[in-house]
C-alpha cells in the first residue's frame, strides 16, 4: 500500500472534533468554522473551514466546501477546495469539482467532476 502525508485525521477520535453534526440533524445554511468539524447528518448550503472537515459514511452534503483537509466517506454534491488535501475513500462519492494541492481517490470511490491541482506556496 502507499503512505499519504496529511492523513492523520483518519485516526482522529470524536473528542478531537469541536463540532459534530450528528446523523439525526439536517442543516440548511452557511457554516463557517475554525476547528476540526465532522458531518454525519445532512447539510445543504456552504461550508467554510480553516481546519479539517470529515464527511462521515452516512452523511449527505449538498454544499460548496472550503477547508484545509477534506475527508469524504459519505456523499457530497458541490465543489470542494482543499487547501492541503482532499481524500475520497472507497465509500465516498463526490459530484463536483476539486481544487487542491493533493488528492487521493481510493479504488471504489465515485468522482464526477474536474480536478485542478494547485501548489501551495508554503509547501515544497
Amino acid at each position: 500500500m502507499f503512505d499519504v502525508k496529511d492523513t492523520d485525521f483518519f485516526d482522529m477520535e470524536d473528542e478531537a472534533f469541536d463540532t459534530i453534526v450528528e446523523n439525526d440533524i439536517a442543516f440548511t445554511g452557511s457554516i463557517k468554522i475554525k476547528k476540526a468539524f465532522m458531518i454525519r447528518g445532512k447539510v445543504n448550503g456552504k461550508i467554510d473551514s480553516t481546519s479539517d472537515l470529515v464527511i462521515d459514511s452516512d452523511a449527505v452534503v449538498n454544499a460548496d466546501i472550503t477547508a484545509e483537509r477534506v475527508l469524504i466517506r459519505g456523499k457530497v454534491k458541490g465543489n470542494v477546495i482543499g487547501n492541503k488535501l482532499i481524500f475520497i475513500t472507497a465509500s465516498g462519492s463526490l459530484d463536483g469539482d476539486i481544487t487542491t494541492g493533493k488528492v487521493v481517490l481510493e479504488p471504489g470511490c465515485i468522482f464526477t467532476g474536474k480536478c485542478q491541482m494547485v501548489r501551495n506556496e508554503n509547501e515544497k
